[in-house]
């Protein structure tokens, strides 16, 4: 070893307090870095590239409800484990540490709250809660807000994001797409309005049962949606598919959305949309 790096003064690393919060955030889509406040200010959408973040199931409430009108009517299910499924962990484990994280039972809050005034039924899927799958309380707590829906008659809004069904339940999961569908027919019999908003992700059974069956479908700018993965669907066709076809702006194009609506303006929007259905029920 040289004497000068023997004899090199190493300075002492600076200590990180844990205390100290992170100030600066940045983007995942373009990079910029943004004072955290600002960005929270805008709702988590990059003043620069107008990304959208992804935000929680309590920030989508402050940014889509009037101030203190939300009236809880979910928690009361939860879920089971009727296969005694294991991988690593066994699901019990798993849905344990999740609600020990989100202080609900399962990926999903739904209750009565309004939007610039009208009162409506709504449902927000959480994907921080094992990723936002569908299993049987899922599945069971959206039959209950429709059927709330039904006997308010009030219109319903579900906010999706999922990454679809759940599989440590297996089929008990994927029998959830055909009982949100019998939930939401007997809503449409009702000439109830029912909105969905997809946001990022929105993916798998979800995607292929209650997102996609709404009077107005809507979606965030950016958001991936689909059924499977781009990789497993290009393996199926074996043809080189088109960049960002899972993206909202291309699923616009295509057909599959009727909107795709800055966050900062879906309340407004929801609120126009739901007066149209309204007067024309």
């Amino acid at each position: 070893m040289a004497l000068d790096k023997f004899f090199r003064r190493k300075r002492p690393k600076a200590a990180v307090s844990e205390d100290v919060p992170e100030l600066w955030s940045k983007c995942s889509s373009c990079g910029a870095q943004i004072y955290k406040r600002d960005l929270e200010a805008n709702l988590k959408v990059c003043p620069v590239c107008s990304h959208h973040h992804r935000i929680s199931v309590e920030e989508r409430l402050r940014t889509l409800l009037d101030p203190d009108s939300f009236e809880p009517r979910s928690g009361s299910v939860h879920p089971r484990d009727p296969l005694h499924f294991v991988d690593t962990l066994p699901y019990t484990e798993r849905l344990k540490r999740a609600q020990q994280r989100s202080g609900r039972p399962d990926a999903i809050l739904a209750g009565l709250g309004r939007i610039q005034g009208s009162r409506l039924v709504l449902a927000l899927m959480d994907f921080e809660f094992s990723g936002g799958s569908m299993g049987s309380a899922v599945g069971e707590e959206l039959v209950r807000a429709a059927d709330l829906a039904v006997e308010l008659h009030l219109p319903l809004v579900v906010v999706c994001a999922s990454g679809g069904a759940r599989m440590q339940e297996g089929a008990y999961s994927l029998m959830q797409m055909a009982k949100t569908i019998a939930a939401l027919g007997r809503l449409a019999a009702a000439r109830l309005p029912y909105l969905s908003v997809l946001t990022d992700p929105t993916t798998g059974g979800v995607t292929a049962s209650f997102a996609t069956l709404a009077d107005v479908i809507l979606a965030e700018p950016g958001a991936l949606i689909g059924f499977a993965g781009p990789r497993v669907i290009q393996q199926t066709m074996r043809q080189t598919l088109p960049e960002g076809f899972q993206r909202s702006e291309f699923l616009l194009q295509h057909g599959l959305l009727d909107l795709v609506v800055d966050r900062r303006q879906l309340p407004s929007r929801l609120h126009a949309l739901l007066s149209l259905l309204k007067g024309a029920a």
